[in-house]
């Protein structure tokens, strides 16, 4: 389970229709300094910028996040290497073969066999019993002693084998599970999660099975740094050490010019630069001065000495969702007029076209642009215009905002403070719908209260933010599952934060999670998709930008989509 797959919401910095030939051409889907291995030179030290020091190495405890998934990729197996598209290969650096039964057979069952030469750097082999201790650690069966959820497919899971020797493992499925190239990634060793007490460590000194292994992790001094595995079997780390820094994003600027920091990802850096000469006390700052900061600091980005600044889609996207159980919401029509009237390639253009990408509308909640299968599904919420559905909702205009039994139609719009994509969302968002006589009253909150105050409480009427794209589609059921009633007969949300669903979308989702046939599949994700627009749950709007800032010398970096770092190719070119 990859840290962008958490279950925390990224907060917003920023008929079916149309076949894939047909559709626009989308932003990049990775922006990297490709570099042969050949022309990178051996030796030195990589400086990557961190938002901290994570507090854990293990992806499945809650306090888990981005950079405890950056640094796994360099010190644990993950079975399958994502490309940027998100389409998976097996990693012959720990894996020799892995096959599933055929779509139609039952039950399914995985083989997978190990690299005979892969090894923990205790000098333990990698086999069936660290798969056995992950699955009874993550699957529905695991004692409530743990501290994780359940990451999808787990649960799925009926057994764990060694096979005709300790490096053949089978897995066995109690139901099909399309998603099982995401199991197992990263694998932990199995003294790290064969009992609640190991699991439930922190995890930042045990045993690594990659080109990097830890040698200083320091979260007080705000480093972590890894060097080369001296029982590392397949391609030599090319870097002698990666220093991972604790670098927030408004620091990272500086530190680039003072050269001080040789990667540094910068979406956050200019989309929340702060408007210079700020005065104690004062208001906050307005959307212009805020756009004037956010400006200044992509055109610093670009310029800074010895760098290039890499754009591509990031894998995650900004959404609209709307509170199914709030005030006018609550009315179905009235949450398809909403979705009908936003404008999502002006809201795209407002937001993306600043920081220099294509601003291309996202029409999928399940699949993102460069993803097999994607389509633009927008057109399933119908053709009816928004101010008909709104007539027959009883909404009648008569004022600036259309009235209903004398109260007009004013919704809330939660947005993040401080974030100059955001307000210029907004700002576009709240044109649109006021064409539709929709009256919006942005209000912008600090990140930290986002999800805790609003969106689990339910207090909100609409909500600008953004989610983490899903390697694989059925990975973000739970977005869309509908809300059951739980022991005290209050519906149960989790991250379902819109409040609505269906039992037709709920099958759905399941019926694609269990469909190994990738055609059949698509055909399935199609029509939940499809569905999900036409109950207006929400409206995706486009992929966020990833700008990635990365001295000129150093290879293989930049903005990866939704591809991870091959950590020993990084390193410097060759003079």
């Amino acid at each position: 389970m990859r840290a962008r797959q958490l279950l925390a919401v990224a907060v917003l910095t920023v008929s079916l229709a149309g076949c894939s030939e047909d559709r626009p051409a989308q932003p990049a889907a990775s922006d990297v300094t490709a570099v042969d291995r050949d022309q990178v030179r051996d030796g030195g030290t990589v400086r990557w910028a961190v938002e901290a020091v994570p507090a854990t190495l293990n992806v499945f405890q809650p306090e888990a996040t981005a950079d405890t998934e950056l640094l796994t990729e360099a010190l644990l197996p993950h079975l399958f290497r994502l490309d940027d598209h998100a389409r998976p290969t097996v990693d012959p650096d720990y894996l020799t073969a892995a096959e599933s039964t055929p779509a139609g057979q039952s039950p399914q069952t995985v083989t997978y066999r190990l690299n005979p030469q892969a090894v923990w750097t205790d000098g333990t082999p990698i086999t069936a019993a660290d798969f056995t201790a992950q699955w009874q650690a993550l699957g529905d069966g695991a004692d409530p002693a743990y501290r994780s959820g359940h990451p999808a497919g787990y649960a799925a899971i009926a057994a764990v084998t060694q096979g005709a020797d300790a490096r053949e493992v089978k897995v066995a499925f109690k139901q099909s599970y399309a998603g099982w190239q995401t199991l197992f990634s990263p694998l932990y060793p199995a003294a790290a999660t064969a009992t609640p007490a190991a699991f439930n460590q922190p995890l930042t000194n045990a045993p690594s099975a990659g080109p990097f292994t830890v040698k200083t992790y320091d979260r007080a001094g705000g480093r972590a740094t890894v060097v080369r595995n001296p029982h590392w079997w397949g391609d030599p780390a090319k870097a002698e050490a990666i220093d991972f820094l604790a670098t927030p994003a408004a620091e990272r600027l500086d530190a680039l010019d003072k050269g001080a920091l040789d990667i540094a990802a910068l979406t956050d850096a200019v989309d929340h630069a702060t408007p210079a000469n700020p005065k104690t006390g004062a208001a906050p700052p307005d959307a212009a001065a805020v756009a004037e900061a956010s400006a200044q600091a992509l055109r610093r980005a670009e310029a800074l000495p010895g760098l290039k600044l890499h754009r591509a889609a990031a894998p995650a996207f900004a959404q609209l969702t709307l509170n199914g159980t709030r005030g006018p919401l609550t009315d179905p029509t009235v949450r398809q007029a909403v979705a009908r009237a936003v404008d999502r390639q002006r809201i795209a253009e407002a937001a993306v076209n600043p920081l220099g990408l294509k601003a291309v509308p996202l029409g999928h909640h399940l699949l993102m642009a460069g993803q097999d299968g994607y389509q633009d599904n927008s057109t399933a919420v119908g053709a009816t215009s928004a101010a008909e559905l709104l007539d027959r909702a009883g909404w009648h205009t008569g004022g600036a905002a259309r009235s209903k039994d004398g109260k007009e139609l004013v919704l809330g719009l939660l947005i993040p403070e401080g974030s100059a994509g955001a307000r210029r969302a907004a700002d576009a968002l709240t044109a649109g719908l006021a064409e539709a006589g929709i009256t919006l009253r942005p209000q912008a909150v600090p990140a930290e209260g986002f999800l805790r105050d609003h969106l689990a409480t339910g207090e909100y009427d609409l909500a600008l933010f953004s989610w983490p794209a899903t390697p694989d589609a059925t990975g973000a059921a739970a977005r869309y599952s509908k809300p059951r009633p739980g022991p005290d007969g209050l519906p149960v949300v989790g991250r379902n934060y819109a409040r609505t669903g269906s039992e037709e979308i709920d099958q759905l989702l399941a019926e694609a999670d269990a469909e190994l046939d990738p055609e059949a599949r698509q055909v399935v994700l199609q029509k939940a998709d499809a569905r999900i627009w036409q109950l207006a749950h929400s409206v995706p709007l486009y992929q966020r930008p990833d700008l990635v800032a990365v001295r000129t010398e150093v290879a293989n970096a930049g903005a990866f989509g939704f591809a991870a770092p091959r950590f020993q190719d990084l390193g410097f070119r060759r003079s």
